[in-house]
């Protein structure tokens, strides 16, 4: 198991199949690593690490952290996954690579274009509410978005270009704020590559990929250029018709501590969604396990960005300032409820977003002591601001009926923050923490009711305690405040959109969490690292805005408490297993006739995985995800089953640098379920009240995947 070093808040080790000489700048963690954090002056030095197996065919390897690597992390339930162990996973779509993170599920209900769906420590994240996600230091979750607030679409991600990402659960850091409270997700880019990278992907269902990655040394710095194109149809009666294209172009020069780096990025998809669907219509025949009620649904999504990020050291400490600018897109046509709303046009409507959004960050890390101990504290700022478009249509197949709404909208805010870390002992140290959010939002309707200005601010402490090691034993304490943004439309909005006699209740702008944990990292076998955390996270009352509708929905407080158990042993430098349990309950904080289970919130998640391989010759990998049954609605009385799943790789990488890989996804042939929900449509022929019923989105049935990539 690699272990590094954290100095200076900066965290360095080596990456790909082989260790970086001195002199090629931060390197990328190449296995899953929990910090232990060193507060000292010194800046952190190059550490050869021995690499974990490299089971893919196409991860090469290289240099990330150019202008500022990933900042160090200090509880049990917070981790460094490097760029190898992530790309070691045999998945079926981008986004999944991130079921890294222990406990974290990655799902789909809908055509492969789409926002994945996020379960973590009990809760339905849907698209992003409570996940903050970045990718080089840009926000992945898009507020006041068309379909979900915190919408983060992750398929523009490049899984073999990730150098590294770094995991916090629960609101305890002072660097995570909107979206955060279930925990956030960082990841880096490469800035360089050990070889470059010419890969194609052939697979079932019409699956075919081409990517090739190169960089090479260009004035006193690097450019490293990526390119991706990828086609896939998927087992669906109606093709998803899947067609993306993407692109990175980055120019990296000097080190982790003193350098910079700028990065364009830019993707394009299009595709058919197969959305879920009601039990009732296949136990019918009215459709197939892998048909669909509206073979128009889909969309089409663009995203461009510019980002650059930049560190400098001084007598004082290190500095670290970041920025980015973006241009999105979105498209999205659904009918969830058929013929529910309008027995005779259909239920589809089309969300509109088109958004531009800029922000960045800036922060110092004063080193230095408190009464002779070893001292660190941590200034920042945040700033963010999105230019938005955003409106809600109905249509049928496609076609535009009328306008819900179609609304521009300025959304700015920005954070203070501090923290400071001291190592009072050999066995104690201790992170004091306070952060501070402003939020301001102009929502210009096309209903005049709905327009409006709103302000809103909150102040949340963020505290640790660190004791041990005592027998390769440390225990952390952890305890923060969070919160999460409401779409500020609903937080303006006076009456309803489609109905304007009707009044609204408002949302609030932002709604507080409260999280605390306790938990120990274990170290005293050779090679295994286990840690156990006990969590516990309070949401307040809220009133949440639908994308989907243009209203708001009142909801209760709630509580989760839980346990987490994470293991990972490297057996020896070539084989590896890990496993990790979730177990958590999730409950309505205030009593309601109705039940108090919070609907689709997991009770347990569990993941285990054996990956094996040397520089050269054989490697694979075998992994099994349980996503256990969860309440549809709040009194139990519909539930979903259980969802097991299978995948695996074997390959082989030959001197010559080929190598060859193939992915079985889905070993099992399982009939199970991606994702279910209950709710209430209507199909042709039911009565105009509608029916509740499950409605799911099925497994993809068993698939292969072959990779063959060329290294240069």
């Amino acid at each position: 198991m690699t272990r590094l070093l954290a100095a200076g808040g900066l965290v360095v080790a080596t990456a790909g199949r082989g260790w970086a000489a001195p002199g090629e700048g931060a390197p990328t963690p190449s296995a899953v690593t929990l910090s232990e954090i060193s507060v000292v002056p010194a800046a952190p030095p190059v550490i050869p690490a021995t690499d974990g197996p490299g089971a893919s065919a196409g991860y090469v390897g290289g240099v990330t952290g150019i202008g500022g690597a990933l900042l160090s992390v200090d509880a049990a339930s917070a981790g460094l996954i490097g760029g190898a162990v992530l790309n070691a996973r045999p998945v079926t779509r981008p986004g999944e690579v991130l079921e890294a993170v222990p406990g974290l599920i990655v799902t789909q209900h809908s055509g492969e274009g789409k926002a994945n769906q996020y379960f973590l420590r009990g809760f339905n994240l849907d698209h992003g509410t409570d996940i903050a996600i970045s990718v080089d230091g840009m926000p992945v979750n898009m507020r006041t978005h068309a379909h979900g607030q915190g919408y983060a679409d992750l398929n523009f991600l490049i899984p073999e270009l990730v150098g590294a990402v770094e995991y916090h659960k629960g609101p305890y850091f002072v660097r995570d704020g909107d979206f955060a409270s279930a925990g956030s997700v960082r990841i880096d880019y490469l800035d360089t590559v050990r070889e470059n990278l010419a890969l194609t992907s052939i697979g079932s269902f019409g699956y075919k990929r081409a990517l090739s990655i190169a960089s090479a040394p260009l004035g006193e710095g690097t450019l490293l250029v990526a390119g991706e194109a990828q086609v896939y149809d998927g087992p669906w009666t109606v093709p998803d018709a899947l067609r993306k294209l993407n692109g990175v172009a980055r120019y990296s020069q000097g080190t982790a501590l003193d350098g910079f780096a700028v990065t364009g990025m830019a993707y394009a998809s299009r595709w058919t969604a197969t959305n879920q669907i009601p039990e009732r219509a296949v136990g019918a025949g009215l459709i197939g396990r892998y048909g669909t009620l509206n073979p128009t649904d889909g969309g089409d999504t663009a995203r461009f960005s510019l980002s650059g990020r930049f560190s400098a050291t001084d007598d004082t400490g290190i500095t670290r300032a970041s920025a980015y600018v973006i241009r999105y897109q979105m498209n999205l046509f659904n009918d969830f409820t058929y013929f529910l709303n309008d027995p005779v046009g259909g239920d589809q409507f089309h969300q509109l977003d088109q958004r531009v959004l800029g922000g960045g960050e800036v922060l110092h890390i004063f080193q230095g002591d408190l009464f002779g101990r070893p001292l660190e504290v941590e200034v920042g700022a945040q700033t963010r601001t999105d230019a938005i478009r955003v409106g809600l249509f109905n249509t049928a197949f496609r076609q535009y009926r009328s306008t819900v709404l179609d609304d521009r909208v300025l959304e700015s805010s920005g954070a203070l923050y501090l923290d400071t870390r001291v190592r009072w002992t050999e066995w104690l140290r201790t992170s004091v923490g306070v952060r501070a959010d402003g939020y301001y939002a102009d929502v210009r309707s096309d209903t005049p009711a709905n327009s409006g200005r709103a302000t809103d601010g909150i102040v949340n402490p963020k505290l640790g305690l660190v004791l041990g090691p005592w027998s390769d034993t440390e225990i952390y304490v952890n305890y923060g405040g969070g919160f999460h943004s409401n779409d500020a439309r609903g937080v303006t909005a006076t009456v309803d959109p489609a109905s304007p006699l009707f009044n609204i209740t408002r949302s609030p702008f932002l709604v507080p969490s409260t999280g605390y944990e306790l938990g120990l990292r274990n170290r005293s076998i050779a090679g295994l690292e286990t840690s156990l955390a006990l969590f516990r996270l309070d949401f307040a009352s809220e009133n949440i805005f639908q994308g989907d509708t243009g209203t708001t929905e009142p909801s209760r407080p709630t509580r989760r408490f839980g346990v987490e158990w994470t293991n990972r042993y490297a057996v020896t430098p070539w084989l590896s297993l890990d496993g990790d349990l979730t177990i958590t309950n999730a409950r309505f904080s205030s009593y309601d006739p109705a039940g108090n289970r919070v609907p689709e919130a997991p009770t347990t998640i569990a993941s285990a995985g054996v990956t094996f391989g040397e520089p050269l010759g054989w490697f694979g990998s075998l992994r099994v995800r349980y996503f256990g049954p969860r309440p549809l609605i709040e009194d139990n009385a519909i539930r979903s089953r259980a969802t097991a799943l299978l995948n695996g790789r074997i390959g082989y990488l030959f001197d010559t640098g080929v190598s060859v890989s193939l992915d079985v996804l889905n070993l099992t042939n399982s009939k199970a379920d991606q994702i279910t929900y209950a709710y209430v449509s209507r199909l042709p022929g039911e009565a105009a009240e509608g029916l509740i019923d499950r409605v799911f989105h099925p497994v993809e049935p068993t698939a292969v995947r072959l990779t063959i990539a060329g290294r240069f």
